[in-house]
């Protein structure tokens, strides 16, 4: 799935993940609208134990609004997603999607621009989260 995700691998505490992606999320202006805590939802509804896993829904209003006043449409694509989980081998995986995968997904070039600027700041929260831990970049 790595071409509609920016991913980062940071070997720290899944919580510290979750903490430290809020906070670098936060500094690049974006603001976390919704968090789903996917393993307690698998437990409540499914009764399944799965391992750690939150999608944040994260927004930075000002790109967003130049967002949709070029693509009306593109409101069914936000917010944009970034998920933190725990892998098998114990790593933390923090994901975003790729602003790019948005222009293609709609069609409309138009948007390029935004998508850009929202890349390099989804980057460099994933930059700034990889830097506080021993971690590699994808």
């Amino acid at each position: 799935m790595t071409d509609v995700a920016l991913r980062a691998v940071v070997h720290i505490p899944f919580q510290d993940a979750v903490t430290r992606a809020r906070a670098a999320l936060a500094e690049e202006g974006f603001g976390v609208l919704t968090e789903i805590d996917v393993a307690a939802t698998m437990k409540a509804k499914l009764d399944l134990d799965v391992a750690p896993q939150v999608i944040l829904g994260a927004c930075n209003p000002s790109l967003a609004h130049r967002a949709l006043e070029v693509e009306p449409s593109l409101g069914v694509l936000l917010p944009c997603n970034v998920v933190v989980r725990t892998e098998d081998d114990g790593a933390t995986v923090v994901e975003a999607i790729d602003p790019a995968a948005m222009v293609s997904a709609t069609g409309n070039q138009a948007l390029a621009p935004v998508a850009g600027e929202v890349r390099a700041r989804l980057d460099r929260v994933l930059d700034s989260l990889a830097s506080s831990s021993a971690a590699t970049r994808s």
